[in-house]
């Protein structure tokens, strides 16, 4: 494993761990050559999935594009890194339970902002605010609007 920050070839294994889903391996490296640590994780590989854009186009699944989404959404908000792997894998495992081999990106969207609303409301407007491309302030207030309702049966 080649050094993230100076590109030496070799590394040690400092800690290794088992993902609470055991769906991965979180490792902990060290650079033999500059001691920088960083962290690494070991997957199984499957039958890429291709996810189909609006347009047509297709792409294989990008779980770092699901990361990237949910750590803008959550930005500023109390929710550590820890939990947006873990949201990610479950993400990533209720798409491939559903999907065999291609899926919508649209349906891909809509399982993030479920365990966004379960996660963090703020977050969750965040998201839904760029994945359903609000036309104007009413369909923003709107969407707001449940979420307030949804709070109020809850709280009840």
């Amino acid at each position: 494993m080649k050094c993230p920050s100076c590109n030496h070839p070799e590394t040690k294994v400092v800690d290794s761990r088992i993902s609470s889903y055991g769906s991965s391996i979180r490792r902990r490296r060290e650079c033999l050559e500059c001691e920088k640590r960083f962290t690494t994780y070991e997957y199984v590989e499957q039958v890429p999935l291709m996810v189909v854009k609006k347009d047509g186009r297709r792409q294989p699944f990008d779980r770092k594009k699901i990361i990237n989404g949910l750590l803008k959404a959550c930005e500023k908000r109390p929710i550590s890194i820890d939990k947006v792997e873990e949201v990610t894998l479950e993400i990533e495992r209720a798409v491939q339970k559903k999907y065999d081999r291609e899926v919508d990106a649209s349906a891909i969207g809509k399982v993030i902002m479920e365990k966004l609303a379960q996660l963090d409301e703020v977050a969750y407007v965040r998201f839904a605010s760029v994945y359903r491309q609000f036309r104007d302030i009413n369909q923003f207030m709107n969407e707001l609007k449940l979420i307030l309702d949804k709070d109020k049966k809850q709280s009840r």
